[in-house]
């Protein structure tokens, strides 16, 4: 894969999943050239002998040449992690990369999915970020592109109600999947290929976030500036949810979420919308949320919401915790 000899470097942050790194790097080498492409795996302070796990891989299947290893003495998260291995190849005055892809470690690259990726970037100079198309193990497509939050977005994902989702249709955050490559707001971080000028315009990833809406943020950032984001489905990529995060979803009842992903929720719509905002869209989406509490339980609905969800989220609003100071963002 030599499109216009022009550089790349895959970007891969661990945190105790070392098997799965190790696992994916076989296919994954398998489509990167050496002699101009590099992989950068930034362990996060896993403690757990991944980083030792890891380097012994490289080792043994004789990668050194263009696999490189960051063990963090700090795990700061998805941003800080990908940053770690960024920031470096960014300023190398002499080898930096054209292009840069985020790699979740729990992904599978198909067979032509970077070469996708890059073909469409060259095709597209006006596109700063691409993302691949998402699937589960049998092929079922994962959702893949998104829209950016809203107050009306909010209403949509808390009420859980038909009407209402045909009504706000155009502000559901996760559009119907489509065959074709399409603009969007914002994909997934599981597998996104970023343009180096795009960094050159807005920076490195907002390490304010540990993990949860680091992607989005970013993608925002990279619109005001003038770039276009795609989706692009011909880059298959398959994605073993949960596996990294320990959170997934389905016909069961979801795990309880991390307060990580309160805090991330709330800082990316103060640091985007403003205070104002950001308690609209507290108040819709936590009155959107009990109404469907209520509906649920009259209408003795299976209950897969993350468990405690309604008081976690009211614990972790605006209103009990920048207004009571408890916020340090």
């Amino acid at each position: 894969m030599t499109i216009n000899k022009q550089r790349l470097l895959v970007v891969i942050v661990n945190y105790k999943t070392s098997e799965l790194v190790c696992s994916m790097l076989s296919n994954l080498t398998s489509q990167l050239d050496p002699t101009i492409d590099k992989v950068c795996i930034v362990d996060n302070d896993s403690a757990d002998n991944s980083a030792e796990k890891l380097a012994q891989h490289i080792t043994d299947n004789h990668l050194q040449h263009f696999v490189e290893l960051i063990a963090s003495e700090h795990n700061g998260g998805f941003s800080y992690g990908n940053n770690l291995a960024i920031r470096p190849a960014f300023n190398d005055p002499i080898q930096s990369p054209d292009f840069y892809l985020l790699l979740n470690p729990d992904t599978i690259v198909t067979a032509s999915a970077i070469s996708e990726l890059l073909e469409f970037m060259n095709k597209h100079p006006q596109a700063g970020i691409a993302g691949s198309q998402l699937e589960e193990p049998d092929g079922t497509i994962q959702g893949s592109f998104f829209r950016f939050h809203s107050i009306l977005s909010e209403l949509n994902s808390s009420l859980h109600l038909g009407i209402i989702s045909r009504l706000l249709s155009k502000w559901t955050i996760s559009p119907e999947m489509v065959k074709d490559e399409c603009l969007t707001d914002w994909v997934a971080g599981a597998s996104m290929m970023i343009r180096r000028k795009v960094f050159e315009d807005i920076g490195l990833m907002d390490e304010h976030y540990f993990l949860y809406f680091e992607e989005t943020d970013f993608c925002l950032q990279a619109k005001r500036k003038g770039w276009q984001c795609w989706y692009v489905p011909q880059s298959r990529v398959v994605h073993l949810v949960g596996q990294s995060t320990g959170v997934v979803s389905g016909n069961v009842k979801c795990p309880r979420r991390p307060k990580y992903w309160f805090e991330a929720r709330q800082y990316y719509f103060i640091k985007n919308h403003g205070y104002f905002y950001t308690m609209m869209a507290d108040l819709t989406w936590g009155l959107g949320f009990t109404l469907w509490r209520l509906r649920r339980f009259i209408q003795r609905k299976q209950d897969t919401d993350p468990e405690n969800m309604l008081v976690d989220f009211w614990r972790n609003s605006i209103f009990l915790t920048v207004f009571n100071g408890k916020n340090k963002s």
